[in-house]
């Protein structure tokens, strides 16, 4: 399982196992149409710590048709039900003419800025801006025209799962790979807005790594934060949240989407969780061996003679830590004291004959 890298700023950043989650807020179509608004929105993504801000790069008519047929009805989702396709994609897409605006000014702020293209005209937009990075929607999955395009611009790819099966996902990757693409992390995604936690089935996560060797993450489209650090210790280096100014403001994905000071409570959650991770240890740590004398040992606690025998009522296996180790009772039980010993004396060899 290979870590990639993209360059930024101030340096690189890297991306996969040994390195810290990557975490991205999702912009989407909560700008509600207003470039300033969007703008506001990245402030926010940097507010709150995020690694990077992702756009999408789409019009309704690169995504759909404009038709009131059945079939482009939207049935499902009470935000969303009763719009056809196009009407929904209008108020959501990110109109491009903002996007090297959007991405310049997320950079001078330190944010790594990609995007999600939706067809091979966006990709060809999007190289025009100098993207590093793509994504892949998780209904963009069985794209494969799309993959292969994607694949062209030999960028790495992080490509989110939603309903794909085994076979779908190998083929996504094959044909990514197949066309150039260095390196792609694949996101545990269910494709429900929002997500219920038992939806979540995390345990993939980790079958992710297993099963295709690719650097897993979550994108998590679950209501809080709960969700995206549960999936840490479960090997998550990729982490994926909606972000908008304020859910009442209203918008497409507002309802399943972060404010800015909840953002904030994620990242600082996972770096967080991150240190606590760490990595296997056994013994005393730096911090935790100046507590090392509240272990029990050995100590006299009745006055002893030179040559006196020492017993099980002169000595004890008592806190604190200065005398010799518990173990070591047997050993000293019936033999003689070197020299007079005071009671509360650490017991140590060179007071044993």
């Amino acid at each position: 399982m290979n870590s990639f890298v993209i360059k930024t700023l101030t340096g690189k950043k890297y991306i996969g196992p040994g390195h810290p989650v990557f975490i991205i807020a999702e912009m989407s179509g909560n700008h509600n149409q207003n470039i300033q608004r969007a703008y506001k929105i990245i402030d926010a993504a940097v507010k709150a710590g995020v690694d990077a801000i992702k756009l999408q790069t789409y019009t309704p008519d690169t995504i759909t048709i404009d038709s009131d047929e059945k079939y482009f009805q939207v049935k499902v989702n009470k935000d969303w039900k009763g719009q056809t396709l196009y009407n929904l994609y209008k108020k959501a897409y990110t109109p491009w003419e903002w996007q090297p605006k959007l991405k310049k000014y997320a950079e001078s702020k330190g944010l790594i800025c990609f995007s999600t293209p939706f067809d091979s005209t966006a990709v060809d937009f999007l190289e025009k801006l100098g993207m590093q990075l793509y994504k892949v929607a998780s209904f963009e999955i069985v794209d494969t025209p799309l993959l292969e395009r994607i694949g062209k611009t030999k960028k790495p790819v992080i490509m989110s799962r939603g309903m794909a099966t085994e076979e779908e996902i190998r083929l996504a990757i094959r044909t990514l790979k197949r066309y150039g693409c260095p390196a792609i992390a694949l996101l545990h995604c269910v494709s429900s807005y929002p997500t219920q936690p038992d939806q979540m089935n995390l345990a993939t996560i980790p079958d992710i790594a297993k099963k295709f060797n690719i650097v897993p993450g979550l994108s998590d489209h679950t209501l809080g934060t709960v969700v995206s650090v549960a999936s840490i210790p479960l090997g998550a280096r990729i982490i994926e949240k909606h972000l908008t100014l304020k859910r009442s403001d209203g918008g497409p994905d507002a309802t399943f989407s972060l404010e800015s000071h909840e953002l904030k409570e994620l990242v600082q959650s996972i770096r967080t969780v991150e240190l606590a991770i760490g990595k296997p240890h056994y013994g005393a740590d730096p911090k935790e061996s100046e507590n090392i004398v509240f272990r029990k040992s050995l100590f006299v606690v009745k006055n002893i003679k030179a040559g006196e025998r020492f017993t099980p009522k002169n000595v004890r296996v008592i806190r604190p830590g200065y005398g010799l180790a518990p173990k070591y009772i047997n050993k000293i039980i019936d033999k003689k004291s070197a020299k007079n010993i005071k009671r509360g004396t650490p017991l140590s060899w060179d007071l044993v004959v």
